[in-house]
């Protein structure tokens, strides 16, 4: 960390500029930027992020993340030097949205140039979904999959907050929740 200023990376996960997820993750920006962060605001869905080609430059020893000229070239740095790490999601079809899917994906390459990328890290996880039952959601998918995955990576989920928030302007209304989400980012910072 640079003096006492965690640097938070908020990854926006939604295709909808104004989705729900989107929405509690800035309200979650704004608790991490209230606690004294300095937070950095990454839109997936407005980036050209192409998918893995499992091509293993990156376990080649070169210093090099990936090959692959697209914007994730320029995530790269900013994921390694963030100190904390707010993912928001819609879920679809029972997991995250398929834009963090391909963003996750291309961690590799920074896993196997920097296996610790993320050791230690506080992450937060923030999902709407659309049916009221969690079961049929698919909320508990996504989870389980962010909880599996942050282990392996040694990354601390700092906490998860996820709702159903059928239409656009639903996280808005819902008071507890975006409490809830401005608590996690405070957490974060």
């Amino acid at each position: 960390m640079e003096g006492d200023i965690r640097k938070v990376l908020v990854i926006l996960g939604s295709p909808r500029k104004k989705g729900n997820s989107a929405a509690l993750a800035l309200r979650a920006a704004e608790g991490a930027r209230a606690g004294g962060a300095q937070i950095e605001i990454v839109d997936l869905a407005r980036l050209d992020i192409r998918p893995c080609t499992a091509c293993d430059m990156c376990t080649k020893g070169t210093g090099e993340f990936c090959n692959i000229r697209d914007d994730m070239q320029a995530i790269y740095p900013k994921l390694v030097g963030a100190d904390a790490l707010l993912l928001a999601s819609p879920v679809y079809w029972f997991t995250y949205s398929g834009q963090l899917k391909v963003f996750i994906d291309r961690w590799y390459g920074a896993w196997n140039t920097q296996p610790k990328f993320l050791k230690g890290k506080p992450v937060g996880i923030i999902l709407a979904y659309g049916d009221e039952d969690v079961d049929k959601s698919g909320v508990f998918n996504a989870i389980h999959t962010f909880e599996s995955m942050f282990s392996f990576l040694g990354a601390p989920i700092a906490g998860i907050v996820h709702g159903s928030l059928s239409d656009p302007g639903d996280a808005e209304k819902d008071v507890r929740l975006m409490q809830a989400a401005y608590e996690l980012g405070k957490k974060l910072a």
